[in-house]
């Protein structure tokens, strides 16, 4: 069977993993995702080539968008099924595409656009041009008719179970995001922080991006010296006393595994004013999104623009209650319920 695969984010490259483990081995993937993932298979182009943030950086971008695009529709013509996960600005399109080319295979997608956030005729396109849609929170199958299905969250096959984890006293994570312009905005400033850190005596862990791995690291984050490198978000949000994370999925991440955390994200001024004009959201942090939509008070900090700086950041760090991270964590997993993989598993291979 083959399976076309368009996995642009980092975060979708991560529940892919967990996916591929659900799924037999003779399966034929193509498509876009992080080569290391499926090393048998050879992607039409990676995801970190796609790796870009913000509404100015696109537009760059747009030759080479359009001859992916191409790619991935005369490819779908082989595929037996199609899997789009996140990145709505390209899955949807394409999705409408192939759908218009006549395809006769099912259309899964796999983690919706955030339509509760702004968009929300994005759900009725979804629908007509999509065969499945798989929602990974609760609340989201309010937003379609008929074709969503909660499916339970990635997150959740990914995480050790809270009775597995002891976090210490000593370390303190930094995630500064995956995209060049995310690090190049939060970076400097969470090495002033990490600086003062360790002068009392705390361990900093620079918390990296899989996909970056073979990257020149010095090149994209400058001077890392004094930091301990890891490229396993996971393992060290398990252990760390605190974390300093930029906004995505990390944020949840250590929500789920009750880490003190504060989300700080800086970008272009730009691209700040048109989010703010557009969309406007209550909040940033999806952990706040969902602990809203529970009913229960937000518990972490959202640093935004020229918020993120030495002395909020250092704010956040000294001030948080640990105990209530803890019990967010449970909270939070309760509602989610559990993993999506093995659901959507079977949706690949006809076994459901």
């Amino acid at each position: 069977m083959k399976i076309l695969l368009s996995a642009l984010e980092p975060s979708s490259n991560l529940h892919l993993q967990s996916l591929i483990k659900k799924m037999d081995n003779n399966l034929d993937f193509m498509g876009i995702f992080d080569p290391h993932i499926l090393p048998h298979s050879t992607p039409i182009c990676t995801s970190q080539e796609f790796s870009v943030m913000g509404f100015s950086d696109v537009l760059y971008k747009i030759p080479f968008i359009i001859r992916i695009k191409k790619e991935m529709l005369k490819a779908a013509s082989y595929a037996d099924k199609i899997l789009l996960m996140d990145s709505s600005s390209f899955n949807i399109p394409l999705a409408k595409n192939i759908k218009k080319k006549g395809y006769k295979g099912e259309i899964i997608y796999y983690i919706l656009p955030q339509v509760w956030v702004w968009k929300q005729w994005r759900a009725r396109i979804l629908e007509q041009y999509c065969d499945k849609l798989a929602a990974i929170l609760p609340f989201e199958t309010s937003y379609y008719q008929s074709k969503a299905q909660f499916v339970g969250n990635p997150l959740l096959d990914e995480l050790p179970s809270l009775e597995d984890i002891k976090h210490g006293n000593k370390e303190v994570a930094f995630l500064p995001g995956s995209r060049a312009t995310e690090i190049r905005h939060l970076f400097p400033i969470f090495a002033q922080v990490a600086t003062i850190l360790r002068a009392e005596g705390y361990t900093t862990t620079l918390i990296i991006p899989h996909a970056l791995k073979d990257k020149n690291i010095e090149s994209l984050y400058g001077n890392i010296d004094g930091f301990h490198i890891s490229f396993d978000a996971i393992s060290i949000l398990s252990r760390c006393f605190f974390a300093f994370i930029c906004s995505g999925t990390a944020t949840l991440q250590a929500a789920l595994l009750g880490t003190p955390f504060v989300l700080a994200y800086r970008t272009k001024p730009f691209d700040y004013w048109i989010a703010r004009t557009f969309i406007n959201p209550k909040y940033v942090g999806l952990a706040n999104i969902l602990c809203h939509k529970m009913g229960k008070n937000i518990f972490h900090q959202e640093l935004l623009q020229n918020d993120v700086n030495i002395h909020s950041l250092l704010y956040a760090f000294r001030n948080t209650k640990r105990d209530i991270f803890l019990q967010t964590a449970y909270d939070l997993r309760n509602y989610l319920q559990h993993g999506s993989a093995e659901i959507v598993a079977k949706w690949l291979t006809n076994k459901n």
